[in-house]
């Protein structure tokens, strides 16, 4: 469901591949101090994602952003082939290929990979099986608070920074940045360390990329309900609310990588 900003981008979100985790009490543990209350007005705001047995259905989404300049930003890389960083638990290989292709755009379309953070589900086609970057035309851009903290051993350092900076891609930034003339990086940690979100703004309405800012439709209908893997969920609460709070200001759409719909309303 490609939407198209007035006077900006299209927006085209590519779901990498989706499964069903946990159980029903596993998941409640995952997002301590979820009310009853909470979980209802989630199970209304997304269904879809309660599948059977009270499992969670997740979605592992990237968006291409088709610029008026004709260029491509993707955001984000999804979990990546069969033998990808997130292969221990996510439903790998994706298909992120086949859906760009159906797209019609080619990885040589893309000209800038805005990586939101690092973990395995999001970065998983970032660098081919080969060691070189997947989308060869491309600059891939993420905060340096993100990568500042890996230890040496780190998957995320060896796997997916290392061989980007040895081929000269890497473009690490600090705080807001902007890309061209639509897009602009949000530094909103807690999730991890450096996670950044997406601003991308048009002439009439715009979109807001939140990556893991939000990752349950708990968190949706209540933002202070923390995720047990959040590094910092103080500062996870603070940008989940402050972005919620910029997209209503804006009168812009949310869109989510793992939400069972792309693009929802704040």
């Amino acid at each position: 469901m490609e939407i198209s900003l007035p006077g900006g981008p299209a927006v085209v979100p590519l779901s990498d591949a989706s499964g069903l985790f946990e159980s029903s009490t596993l998941v409640r543990t995952l997002f301590p101090g979820a009310t009853e209350d909470d979980w209802q007005r989630a199970a209304a705001a997304d269904p879809e994602a309660f599948g059977p047995g009270g499992t969670w259905r997740l979605e592992f989404r990237c968006f291409a952003i088709r610029r008026p300049d004709g260029g491509v930003t993707m955001v984000d890389a999804g979990v990546g082939p069969a033998d990808a960083p997130a292969a221990d638990w996510a439903p790998v290989p994706g298909r992120l290929p086949e859906l760009m292709a159906r797209a019609g755009i080619a990885r040589t379309d893309v000209d800038t990979v805005v990586l939101t953070h690092l973990h395995g589900d999001h970065v998983g086609w970032a660098v081919g099986p080969d060691g070189e970057p997947y989308f060869t035309e491309a600059a891939y851009l993420v905060q340096r608070d993100e990568t500042a903290p890996l230890a040496p051993d780190a998957p995320a350092l060896t796997r997916v920074v290392a061989p980007l900076r040895r081929a000269g891609v890497l473009r690490e930034v600090a705080g807001r940045h902007r890309i061209g003339s639509h897009v602009t990086l949000l530094l909103t940690p807690g999730h991890t360390p450096g996670h950044q979100s997406v601003l991308v703004d048009g002439a009439g309405r715009d979109l807001v990329l939140t990556g893991d800012v939000l990752v349950h439709a708990v968190q949706w209908v209540s933002p202070e309900v923390p995720y047990a893997y959040e590094s910092d969920p103080v500062s996870a609460r603070a940008s989940r609310e402050a972005l919620l709070e910029l997209a209503r200001e804006r009168g812009a759409l949310l869109g989510t990588p793992h939400l069972t719909r792309p693009f929802v309303e704040p």
